[in-house]
């Protein structure tokens, strides 16, 4: 028996494409989506978002313009046992957990002045504003 399409993957679609557009107009985040929350002073930009059980080194961040990109990416084994009567069971179980997001920033950024901080799950982003950059490429931004 052949799949029906998801009807609500247009939508899905039609939502990210006004979010290119026109940045971001609150919709619930999906599951492999990094939630954030975005705020701005005079002089810069600051992205915080909850990304707990990732360590450091499984966390890349980027800025382009005014598009910031954070995505993190994480394996890891679990081994269980388990006895039953006779028989020994081990169970390995293997999980990969990855997220990402891009958003939107409200204004140009000085990408080569961005810092980044990591502490107990959450990443803390800070981007001082540059009023005129004509570089196109991406930068990565280390987290201190």
């Amino acid at each position: 028996m052949a799949d029906r399409p998801n009807p609500f993957t247009d939508i899905e679609r039609f939502f990210e494409q006004m979010n290119r557009t026109f940045g971001d107009v609150n919709v619930p985040t999906r599951p492999h989506e990094v939630a954030v929350d975005v705020a701005e002073t005079e002089s810069e930009i600051v992205v915080s978002a909850d990304l707990p059980g990732f360590e450091r080194d499984d966390i890349t961040i980027s800025v382009a313009g005014r598009d910031l990109s954070i995505a993190a990416d994480h394996e890891e084994e679990t081994e269980t046992e388990e006895e039953s009567d006779d028989t020994r069971y081990v169970r390995r179980e293997r999980t990969h957990r990855a997220l990402s997001r891009t958003v939107r920033l409200p204004d140009e950024v000085d990408e080569e002045a961005a810092s980044a901080t990591y502490t107990n799950g959450v990443l803390t982003v800070t981007l001082p504003r540059e009023t005129v950059d004509d570089d196109d490429e991406s930068h990565t931004i280390d987290i201190d």
